[in-house]
C-alpha cells in the first residue's frame, strides 16, 4: 500500500511539473485562453463610464460619405476640418488617417497648375495643435524622427520596444507642418483582438509615441515625454509620464486596453463639421482632444475589441486616452506570471494529496472548490484592483490533475480488481463470478435459507503422512492436491468456502442460482477422484481422500460482524456433509452422498450403502455410494451390478448366507472397474446398517 501511494504521489507530482512547464512555455493556445478570459472579465464588468471626458471623434461614417462624396476626400476638405477644429478650440487634433501620397484631387496634381491642396492642408496643420500618424508597413520607408523630446531613466529601453522596421509615413510637407507625429498601429501583430496598445515604438535610434500618447502630449503643450525604465537596469519600461499624467506600462512599453461602451455623443459626424452650421459644435469640441477617423466599413479601419464587437480603430485610441485621463489601468506585472505558476503548483499538489487521502468524489469536490476559488480570486483581483490574474490555466491544471489522478486510481483499482478476480476465481467458477459482479446484491450482509448442496473433502491418514513428510514437501503436496481438487469444484460451478488444513469445504447454489446443483456437486466429486489419480501417479506416496455430499436447506450469507465477515453456510445439511466425509473410512468408500442428493442427481450411477449413525444427528442417515457418471448408470453391466448389490445388502440385513452374492458382486464390480472391495469388506461387519429399508436402485 505504501509503495502504491508513493507511486501515485510521484505520478501526480510529474503531472503537476509537466503542467508548470507547459504554462512556463506559454504556447499560443495557452495565451489565447488567458486573453479570452480577460476579455470575458471586461465583458462582465466594462470600464466604469466616467463623467463626460474631453475627447471626441470626428467620424467619417457612412452618412458623411453619402453627404460629402466617396473616399478619399480631397486635402482641401481635410484642411477645412483642421481649420474649423482649431477655430472651435480643440486642444489637440489627431488625424487617424494616412497621408502618405500626394492628393490626386488637387488641381495642381490634375493640371500641373492651380491650387495645391496638400499645401493648404499643411497651412491648416501649422495653425493648430495637429497630430499626424504613420503606420507599420512591410515595404515602407524608414520611420521619421519623433516630434516629441524624450527623457529616460534607467538603462537603454529601445531593445525592449516593438520595432518600426518600415512605415507608411505622411508626406514630408505635412509631417513638418504637424505639431505631433504618432504611430497609428494598434499592436505588434496588426490583427485579431486589440488587447494591448504599444505606447512607444522604436525607429532604431529613438522612441516614437503612439497616436494616443502624442495627442495627450500636444493637448497639454508638453514638449517632452519621460520614459521610466526599471530600477534593476534590465532595459525594460515600467511607465511613461505624459505631461501631468503618469501611465504604467508593461516591460515593452505597452498598455492593457480596458474597454467601455462609448456613448453616441463621442462621435461627431464629419459631415456636420463640414456643414454650414459647424459653429454649433463648439460646446462638444472646445478644449477637447479630437480624433479624426473612420467608422465606415468600406474604409477598412475596423478592429475587434475585447467587448466582443467590431469597433473603429480610432475608437481604440480614444479608449486608451480615456484610461490615461482617468487613471484607470489594468496591470499584469512580471511577478503575476510567477504567482500563477505557484498557484498551479500548490493547487495541483493539493489535488493529488486529497485524492490520495480521500477518494475520487472528495477529490472532485476539492478540485471544483479550487476552480471556484481561482475564478473568484481572479475576478476579485480584476474588479477591485485592475490586476489581470489568469484563472483559465489554473482551472485547466486542476481538471487535468484530477483526471490524471482519477485515471491512475482507476488503472490501479482495475488492476486490483483483475487480481482479486483471478484470486476469487480459484474459489468460484468464472461464470458465477461474472454474475456476482453484475449483481453485487447477491453478496448482501446477512443470510438466506436456500436449497443447497454441500461438500466436504478430507485427506485420509493426514496425521501419519505429516509425521513422515518434511513440512516444505508437505505444503507443496497439499498445494498440488488443492489445485487439482479446487479446479474440479470451480469447473462445476461450485464455490469453495474454505481450505481447512487438509480439508476442503465447498457448496453449490449460492451466492447465485445453480440449476441441478446436486448433479454438479456429484460430477465435481467424480472429477476430484480422477484428479487424485493423476496426482498419485506423479508422487512416491499416494494420497487418499474422503468426500461427503449432502443436499438440503441451509442458511448462507455473510457471517461475522461488519469489520470482519466470511461468506459461508450453516445448518443440518452442512453438518451431515461433514459427518458423511468422516464416515467414508467406516463405510470403506471414497464418495458418500445423502438420499436427497441421489434423488436430485438420479441419472448418475449410485449404489445403496445402508444407513449410518452420524454424530450429532438423532436418526440414522441413509447413505449412497457415488460410483460413476450417467454413461455408467445407463450401462447394462452396471444395472446388473446394482441388482446384485441390492440383493447382497438385503441378505446382510436378514443375516442370511450371502457369500455367493458377495463373490458375484465383487466379480461384476471388477469387470466394470468399480472399486468396491473395501466397501464389501466393511459391509460384513455392518449388518445393523442394512436392516433399515433401502431405496430401490434405478
Amino acid at each position: 500500500m505504501l509503495t502504491r501511494r508513493l507511486a501515485a504521489l510521484l505520478f501526480g507530482a510529474a503531472v503537476v511539473i509537466a503542467l508548470i512547464l507547459l504554462r512556463a512555455a506559454d504556447p499560443y493556445a495557452v495565451r489565447v485562453a488567458r486573453e479570452t478570459t480577460f476579455d470575458a472579465f471586461q465583458q462582465i464588468r466594462p470600464r466604469p463610464a466616467p463623467v463626460d471626458l474631453p475627447v471626441r471623434i470626428i467620424d467619417i461614417d457612412e452618412a458623411s460619405l453619402a453627404a460629402i462624396g466617396q473616399w478619399p476626400w480631397s486635402r482641401n476638405d481635410m484642411a477645412t476640418i483642421a481649420s474649423r477644429l482649431t477655430e472651435l478650440g480643440a486642444a489637440a487634433i489627431a488625424f487617424d488617417i494616412l497621408f502618405s501620397e500626394p492628393d490626386r484631387l488637387s488641381p495642381s496634381s490634375i493640371t500641373g497648375s492651380g491650387e495645391d491642396y496638400d499645401a493648404q492642408f499643411a497651412d491648416a496643420l501649422t495653425t493648430g495643435p495637429s497630430i499626424l500618424v504613420m503606420s507599420r508597413a512591410v515595404a515602407g520607408s524608414a520611420a521619421p524622427a519623433p516630434k516629441a523630446g524624450f527623457a529616460m531613466t534607467g538603462a537603454d529601453i529601445l531593445p525592449s520596444l516593438p520595432t518600426l522596421d518600415g512605415v507608411a509615413a505622411p508626406l514630408p510637407v505635412l509631417a513638418e507642418a504637424a505639431t505631433g507625429l504618432g504611430v497609428a498601429s494598434l499592436d505588434r501583430e496588426g490583427a485579431g483582438v486589440a488587447r494591448r496598445l504599444p505606447l512607444l515604438w522604436s525607429n532604431g535610434t529613438a522612441p516614437v509615441p503612439t497616436l494616443a500618447v502624442e495627442a495627450l502630449r500636444v493637448a497639454q503643450g508638453a514638449s517632452t515625454l519621460v520614459v521610466l525604465g526599471d530600477s534593476a537596469g534590465a532595459g525594460t519600461v515600467t511607465g511613461l509620464r505624459v505631461g501631468q499624467f503618469e501611465v504604467p506600462t508593461g516591460p515593452s512599453g505597452d498598455m492593457w486596453l480596458y474597454y467601455r461602451d462609448l456613448p453616441a455623443s463621442t462621435y461627431v459626424p464629419a459631415a456636420q463639421l463640414l456643414g454650414a452650421d459647424y459653429a454649433g459644435l463648439a460646446p462638444l469640441l472646445s478644449g477637447h482632444i479630437v480624433l479624426v477617423g473612420a467608422s465606415a466599413a468600406g474604409l477598412l479601419d475596423i478592429r475587434a475589441g475585447a467587448l466582443g464587437e467590431a469597433v473603429p480603430g480610432v475608437s481604440i485610441h480614444l479608449q486608451a486616452l480615456e484610461q490615461m485621463l482617468t487613471g484607470t489601468f489594468l496591470h499584469r506585472a512580471d511577478w503575476v506570471g510567477g504567482l500563477e505558476l505557484l498557484i498551479i503548483a500548490v493547487s495541483g499538489l493539493a489535488v493529488v494529496l486529497v485524492l490520495l487521502l480521500t477518494g475520487p468524489l472528495v477529490g472532485l469536490l476539492f478540485s471544483l472548490a479550487i476552480a471556484a476559488v481561482a475564478t473568484a480570486g481572479s475576478w476579485l483581483a480584476f474588479s477591485q484592483f485592475g490586476l489581470l490574474l489568469d484563472p483559465s490555466f489554473a482551472l485547466f491544471a486542476a481538471l487535468v490533475t484530477y483526471a490524471a489522478m482519477a485515471f491512475f486510481r482507476f488503472a490501479v483499482t482495475d488492476a486490483d480488481k483483475r487480481r482479486i478476480r483471478r484470486a476469487f476465481a480459484h474459489y468460484v467458477e468464472p461464470a458465477l463470478l461474472t454474475q456476482i459482479e453484475a449483481n453485487a446484491g447477491l453478496l448482501k450482509l446477512g443470510g438466506d435459507v436456500r436449497e443447497m448442496t454441500v461438500m466436504f473433502s478430507d485427506v485420509r491418514n493426514f496425521t501419519a503422512l505429516s509425521e513422515r513428510t518434511a513440512p516444505a514437501e508437505l505444503v507443496a503436496m497439499l498445494n498440488r492436491l488443492f489445485a487439482g481438487l479446487g479446479a474440479a469444484i470451480v469447473a462445476h460451478h461450485g464455490t469453495i468456502d474454505k481450505f481447512m488444513g487438509d480439508a476442503i469445504m465447498a457448496f453449490w447454489n449460492a451466492p447465485v442460482d445453480v440449476p441441478r446443483h446436486a448433479r454438479h456437486a456429484c460430477e465435481a466429486a467424480l472429477d476430484m477422484r480422477t484428479a487424485l489419480r493423476v496426482l498419485n501417479a506423479q508422487q512416491a506416496e499416494p494420497v487418499a481422500i474422503g468426500i461427503g455430499i449432502s443436499t438440503g436447506p441451509a442458511l448462507v450469507g455473510n457471517m461475522g460482524f461488519e469489520a470482519r465477515f466470511d461468506y459461508s453456510c450453516i445448518g443440518d445439511t452442512v453438518n451431515v456433509a461433514s459427518r458423511l466425509e468422516g464416515a467414508c473410512r467406516r463405510v470403506g468408500y471414497d464418495i458418500l452422498v445423502t438420499a436427497e442428493t441421489r434423488a436430485a442427481a438420479s441419472e448418475l450411477a449410485f449404489l445403496a450403502a445402508g444407513s449410518v449413525v452420524l454424530k450429532g444427528i438423532s436418526q440414522p442417515e441413509p447413505i449412497h455410494l457415488l460410483v460413476g457418471d450417467a454413461d455408467l448408470a445407463n450401462s447394462e453391466a452396471f444395472q446388473s451390478l446394482a441388482a446384485a448389490h441390492d440383493a447382497l445388502l438385503a441378505a446382510w440385513a436378514d443375516g442370511a448366507d450371502a457369500e455367493a452374492l458377495l463373490t458375484r458382486c465383487q466379480d461384476m464390480a471388477g469387470t466394470i472397474d468399480i472399486r468396491l472391495v473395501e466397501f464389501y469388506e466393511a459391509g460384513l461387519t455392518r449388518s445393523e446398517d442394512f436392516r433399515i429399508a433401502q431405496p430401490a436402485n434405478a
